[in-house]
């Protein structure tokens, strides 16, 4: 008689615990219903409040995160130039296409060589190339530059990337002191890591002997008529529109290192300071490198805007095109020879 009261008490506790999960999964079922009622209302009351970026007819509301009606003159000016670029975009980008189709194709019939095929430039890295000699580009002035300035040496740099990428023989590429604004300004170029280029925070005088370092410098008294292959050739990345003259001569002398100007003055004369870009100066260098002589590696890199004058020896065999236009001074490199 008590075994099955037991049974029965037990059986009665077992449905009510059942009854009690059932309860609680129900409870917990509505629970999460209306939380998710309640995601489902506050993100359409998120669409229905969307801030509008666009007006009626596609223009921005908003330039650089400010609103339009609140441009200043400049602002606006880049704004209306911004829209105007916009419109012309995808046809500006359709004839690129069918033009560098149309040059490819041109190129083929003539059996032109239009430049290193993308296999190409995939073995044709520092580590395979004949060339040994040493290029640093030395980025510690960028205390003295303001953004913009600062923002031209990097653009420069991407073009001596470019030119040693595209060389058969490319010279090996350091740049140093890259640390603080220059490395901050290098990083808006996504995948920069990951080129075929030798980054140092440190100053190269931590890299290489001391021995084997020239600085560029058109302050220098010392005229380099050959490239040696064991020497390392410094520029200067600066771009100072000659307010901070002889810095990298100056430097050179302090630090104790040998200095050297390229011999422009012995073939051509200059009605101004020999001053030229990072990239100029280095693709002067390469040219040399890849087996021209100095002067037709300044003739071939310099743009005829500059105005180089060949010297009157010289003038007795070649002549001068007339094309003699001074030489901007927005890109100027105090660091170059």
């Amino acid at each position: 008689m008590n075994v099955s009261s037991d049974k029965t008490q037990e059986k009665m506790e077992n449905s009510s615990e059942t009854c009690n999960k059932k309860d609680e999964l129900i409870e917990a079922c509505e629970t999460n219903l209306k939380t998710r009622e309640y995601y489902q209302e506050k993100y359409q009351k998120l669409n229905e409040e969307e801030i509008k970026l666009h007006d009626d007819d596609g223009n921005p509301l908003f330039f650089n995160g400010v609103e339009v009606s609140k441009l200043s003159k400049s602002q606006l000016k880049k704004y209306r130039r911004m829209l105007k670029f916009e419109a012309v975009k995808k046809d500006k980008r359709a004839k690129e296409r069918l033009k560098t189709k149309k040059r490819k194709h041109e190129a083929k019939l003539n059996n032109l060589d239009l430049g290193p095929t993308r296999k190409q430039l995939k073995r044709s890295r520092m580590a395979n190339s004949s060339c040994k000699t040493s290029v640093v580009l030395d980025l510690s002035f960028d205390g003295l530059m303001i953004p913009k300035d600062l923002g031209k040496v990097i653009k420069q740099v991407l073009r001596v990337y470019t030119e040693n990428r595209r060389s058969s023989t490319p010279m090996q590429l350091h740049i140093t002191s890259f640390e603080g604004k220059a490395k901050a300004e290098m990083e808006k170029h996504n995948g920069y890591q990951h080129w075929d280029l030798n980054f140092h925070q440190t100053s190269y005088l931590d890299i290489f002997p001391r021995e084997k370092l020239i600085y560029l410098t058109s302050e220098s008294e010392n005229i380099i008529t050959t490239l040696e292959e064991d020497k390392v050739y410094i520029i200067g990345g600066l771009v100072d529109h000659n307010s901070h003259k002889g810095i990298c001569y100056k430097k050179a002398l302090e630090q104790g290192i040998q200095h050297g100007q390229l011999p422009i003055g012995e073939y051509f004369h200059m009605k101004h300071r020999k001053v030229f870009t990072i990239n100029q100066v280095f693709e002067i260098l390469l040219r040399v490198i890849e087996g021209k002589s100095f002067k037709e590696a300044f003739e071939s890199t310099l743009p005829k805007r500059i105005n180089i004058q060949p010297n009157k020896v010289d003038n007795e065999v070649h002549t001068n095109d007339g094309d003699a236009i001074e030489e901007s001074e927005s890109d100027n490199d105090d660091a170059t020879s």
